[in-house]
């Protein structure tokens, strides 16, 4: 009885999952306008060390489940009928925002560099849009940036770390609650309830201290238990 019970509660929680990544990815295109595909995905294996690997054909893919295959990125929308159409056929698959042009961009670093980020922010005042979490790695949401001017704040600073992105026209991040090779993905700072669409800083305000943080973070930082 209680294993007939288990697989009962396992069966609602999955797809309680599944519904979860539909409502989020209807509320990202319609409710915010921003752009959405979904991932790659993962499937079982006995290959690694965490049991899955990316569903695409490249058998040792770097990004696990977190990078657009079939269809492209060129097919993100915020039409809400392929959006339902998409992850009703696949209910499990990542949901992965289309950064740049009149959608969100991203800057993102190793978990704890981009924790240490993240608390010199908010010890200077500074209002922050929404930060998504990886356990490797942390995404600062922005708001739309060109390259050019992206490549003036860079050219300025001494140096800048290798293992700091930028996710701005072309790109792409997984948003929760999406499921990738490193992780589940979640809000390290989430939207404001009922927000009709987050508040995004400009990249200007948050660069520096993200270039500091990964500066100073031995090795980058690449991993925070949670």
């Amino acid at each position: 009885m209680r294993e007939i019970l288990g697989r009962r509660r396992g069966l609602r929680f999955r797809r309680k999952e599944r519904t979860a990544r539909l409502d989020a990815a209807v509320t990202f295109a319609v409710g915010w306008n921003w752009p959405v595909l979904p991932g790659a995905g993962l499937r079982a294996t006995t290959r690694t060390a965490t049991g899955v690997a990316c569903s695409c054909p490249d058998p040792d893919c770097v990004v696990p489940g977190a990078h657009p295959y079939d269809p492209g990125l060129l097919a993100a929308t915020t039409d809400e009928r392929m959006v339902r159409w998409w992850w009703t056929r696949r209910p499990d698959a990542p949901v992965l925002l289309a950064t740049g042009g009149a959608a969100p961009c991203a800057v993102s670093l190793p978990a704890v560099a981009g924790a240490r980020a993240l608390a010199a922010l908010d010890a200077t005042g500074m209002r922050l849009g929404p930060v998504v979490a990886t356990p490797t790695r942390w995404s600062l949401l922005v708001a739309p940036y060109g390259l050019e001017r992206l490549g003036e704040l860079l050219y300025a600073k001494d140096s800048v770390p290798s293992s700091l992105r930028f996710h701005g026209e072309g790109g792409y991040l997984p948003l929760p609650p999406s499921a990738v090779g490193t992780g589940q993905v979640r809000w390290e700072r989430a939207p404001l309830a009922g927000s009709a669409r987050p508040w995004l800083p400009d990249v200007e305000a948050v660069v520096d201290a993200l270039v500091e943080a990964g500066t100073s973070t031995p090795g980058g930082g690449s991993r925070l238990a949670y």
